[in-house]
């Protein structure tokens, strides 16, 4: 499948704004805690294969445990992930498949016995941008592997 049209180029300005938003939205020590948690794991809710190739690259750069990324989609069933990852992969999919209800209480409550109020804040934040990031890139048909160059993920090794 063919790109359908270059975003970047086409509403620069807005993406530049995107970039800005998601930089400043990195900034949180809560966010580069999960960034590769939560990003892998809306990208494949999502199924944005250019996030989710992006993040697991990234992930393998950070030093990030190869049986951990392929676990994230299993997460509830893997022992390989703290109470606290835990919460924040339950936040994830929370927000990033929203029900009518929207999100209950027992997932609030529970993420609040891992977050501080600003933690989950700032969480909330990173999912509302890979969410955005992903629904861009779902809608263009961005190609996996595509800016690997650009954003130095070639430095995976994972062609």
């Amino acid at each position: 499948m063919n790109q359908r049209i270059d975003y970047f180029q086409l509403s620069s300005g807005l993406a530049k704004k995107y970039l800005d938003f998601n930089t400043a939205v990195g900034n949180s020590a809560v966010v580069k805690e999960f960034k590769i948690l939560v990003t892998v794991r809306a990208s494949q809710i999502n199924a944005c294969g250019f996030c989710l190739d992006m993040h697991v690259k990234e992930a393998k750069i950070m030093g990030e445990r190869e049986l951990r990324v392929h676990h994230i989609a299993i997460w509830r069933e893997s022992a390989l992930f703290t109470p606290r990852e835990r919460a924040a992969l339950e936040w994830t999919e929370a927000l990033t498949t929203l029900s009518a209800q929207g999100v209950s209480d027992e997932i609030y409550d529970r993420a609040r016995t891992h977050f501080s109020e600003e933690e989950l804040s700032d969480l909330s934040f990173l999912v509302v941008a890979i969410n955005g990031w992903n629904r861009l890139n779902v809608a263009v048909r961005m190609k996996p592997g595509s800016a690997d160059a650009a954003y130095g993920l070639d430095k995976a090794g994972l062609n």
